[in-house]
């Protein structure tokens, strides 16, 4: 059985070993940052893909603003000719109404879900363009590891491994070419 002193001697050296072992890990790690929401609003291709989206709420603002037009024309119908209406033509616009208030409703949701599955295709296809070009050059610069600022949970990182701007310009230079 190994004395006290020994097996304190035996811990502290294991304990700076692993501790020792664990910073000279940290040196070699080489890591990169790249920021995916920079890419997308900086890149050429980002900027068309931004200004497709804009484009298309801007339609889908026109479609419910018509159509938010028809309910207030309707409803100023019933509440200025409500006194001189019979029961059935009141009835008849309140239902119509209904039905316009219905069909706005569908078209808003209709435009939420195709908004989100156009936003989902176009920002994969970046994705899926964009990862050679981040893998090339974490191969380049030796890096080992490289998160994604938006979707890794990074709190901090010095700006010397963020390689955000060089993939923009490799991928803009990609998309001059095509």
């Amino acid at each position: 059985m190994l004395s006290r002193s020994t097996s304190k001697f035996l811990f502290l050296a294991l304990v700076l070993s692993l501790l020792f072992s664990a910073g000279f890990a940290q040196e070699s790690l080489k890591i990169g940052v790249v920021d995916s929401n920079q890419i997308l609003q900086n890149s050429i291709e980002g900027k068309k893909v931004m200004a497709q989206l804009r484009e298309k709420e801007s339609n889908n603002q026109k479609k419910l603003a018509a159509k938010d037009e028809e309910i207030r024309d309707l409803q100023k119908k019933i509440s200025t000719q409500s006194l001189t209406l019979t029961q059935e033509a009141r009835l008849n616009l309140n239902s119509d109404l209904e039905r316009l208030r219905t069909e706005r409703q569908r078209i808003y949701e209709d435009n939420q879900r195709d908004m989100n599955e156009t936003a989902a295709r176009l920002f994969q296809k970046i994705q899926n363009e964009v990862m050679p070009i981040i893998e090339q050059l974490g191969k380049e610069k030796g890096l080992e590891a490289i998160f994604d600022r938006q979707n890794s949970g990074v709190v901090y990182f010095s700006p010397s491994v963020d390689i955000t701007q060089d993939v923009i310009q490799r991928y803009d230079d990609q998309k001059a070419k095509q």
